[in-house]
């Protein structure tokens, strides 16, 4: 089992989009450009492909896990634009030897990846002037809110203190930034950009979320599954304020091009 199985139909249906604002600076970067080639690795369910559909000429979605991909595959499908599915890694995708994208994306996703490897790899594989950027806002385990700190606390009473990272697995957190590591790369000419999101929530969208999660998947929990699911929602309806959850987020984005 990966850390990704089960999560799948929950991802594609819960997890939050990125913002507007993260889509207009990455049109921006393609600008003027006639082909306009979008390479989206560790795609999940095609979320970051679906949002910049309108700004690109041709996408390539990249997935290791074919319950995502067959997620991405229906979101993705009747779009003007020619996408490509591929079922393989970023560190193991291989192009033709002239393809060249002029975006590449990588959200929510660079944590799980060999950093090195894949930017290396990416040099051969972008045009000259290509973006490099890597996104992500955090989870609701890292939120901090009185809400946010009860639920984990709840996660923890079931699964341990240690954040998870599907079964029998501990997430290992990176203690570097990501703007240090594309620097180190090919694409070291480094900008950051950070955007506040407010999310609402409700219980519902709460559980849905988590299930979409390495870190509190419905098969973490084992025959507990439901006992933990009925204390939750209580959890959430008593912090709700007409049945809301508010969460404020940060949604970071680190940007390399060839200096």
């Amino acid at each position: 089992m990966t850390q990704f199985d089960t999560t799948a139909p929950f991802y594609a249906v819960y997890r939050p989009g990125i913002p507007k604002e993260a889509v207009d600076l990455l049109a921006q970067r393609m600008a003027g450009q006639g082909r306009r080639a979008l390479l989206d690795l560790g795609s999940g369910t095609g979320q970051v492909p679906l949002a910049l559909a309108d700004e690109v000429t041709e996408i390539d979605v990249v997935e290791q896990d074919a319950g995502m991909l067959g997620e991405a595959d229906k979101a993705l499908a009747g779009l003007p634009v020619t996408v490509s599915l591929h079922n393989t890694s970023a560190e193991e995708f291989t192009p033709p030897a002239s393809y060249r994208a002029d975006l590449v994306t990588i959200c929510r996703a660079f944590h799980w990846m060999d950093q090195e490897k894949v930017l290396s790899r990416l040099e051969a594989m972008t045009a000259p002037d290509a973006t490099v950027a890597v996104m992500g806002d955090g989870s609701l385990w890292t939120a901090r809110t009185e809400w946010t700190d009860a639920l984990r606390a709840l996660i923890q009473e079931y699964l341990g203190q240690d954040r998870r990272a599907g079964v029998g697995k501990k997430y290992a957190a990176h203690n570097r930034p990501y703007s240090e590591i594309l620097a180190e790369s090919v694409f070291g000419q480094v900008e950051e950009h950070t955007i506040a999101v407010e999310r609402q929530w409700a219980p519902e969208t709460v559980i849905g979320y988590l299930y979409s999660t390495s870190f509190a998947a419905r098969p973490l929990f084992g025959d507990h599954v439901d006992e933990f699911e009925g204390r939750a929602r209580a959890l959430l309806a008593e912090h709700a304020a007409d049945g809301q959850l508010i969460e404020h987020a940060t949604f970071q984005m680190v940007l390399g091009r060839r200096g």
